[in-house]
């Protein structure tokens, strides 16, 4: 078992805090992993990229992910350079942070290959409702880890509570929780879609 994935935002998204919260709960898991940063400029808004690798065998790879199997997009302005689709295979997954539907990015000119699977997670939305701002890398950790099914709600919750222990118990159970809501969306958005097929 390998899964790679590649997360495209923004400065000040947590780009990078999001691929070591992956990889942090795979380790729980008894996983192999690593974070992978990606830094150009380092300015808040510019575009950052992180990847990160999970494997059931040791990962001998320390290059950066060019054929993810999960493309995560936290800015959804990021799409208009299709440099980051690069590498993303036919039946790849790509996760972007939007409460646009499908549907409405197809009509404004996105064009999904046909056996990729989209899926769109309101996280801005979301982490404003739990957090008070829009940070959405959490909420987008969850949502990866309820598309893949390979990381357990109870180790990505214990990754997110080291990595924001500094910050207060408030700030990680509202983090935890962020994350469980996007997990529950995307499962339940699955299931529906299986029920229709």
């Amino acid at each position: 078992m390998k899964l790679e994935v590649r997360i495209h935002g923004r400065g000040g998204q947590g780009v990078v805090t999001a691929a070591e919260l992956l990889s942090m709960a795979a380790f729980d898991q008894g996983l192999h992993a690593q974070a992978l940063p990606s830094f150009g400029s380092e300015r808040t808004g510019a575009p950052v990229m992180a990847s990160c690798r999970i494997s059931d065998h040791a990962i001998r790879s320390h290059d950066p992910v060019s054929h993810p199997d999960i493309l995560v997009v936290q800015d959804l302005t990021l799409l208009r350079d299709s440099a980051v689709l690069a590498g993303l295979p036919e039946d790849g997954i790509v996760v972007v942070n939007t409460n646009r539907d499908l549907a409405d990015l197809v009509k404004g000119g996105l064009e999904p290959g046909p056996a990729q699977r989209w899926v769109t997670v309101p996280a801005n939305d979301l982490s404003r409702e739990l957090l008070g701002r829009p940070l959405p890398n959490t909420a987008l950790v969850g949502a990866v880890a309820g598309i893949t099914d390979l990381l357990g709600p109870e180790a990505v919750a214990s990754a997110i509570r080291r990595r924001f222990a500094g910050a207060g118990q408030g700030i990680a159970d509202a983090n935890v929780r962020l994350a469980e809501e996007a997990r529950h969306l995307v499962m339940s958005r699955a299931r529906g879609s299986e029920a229709h097929a």
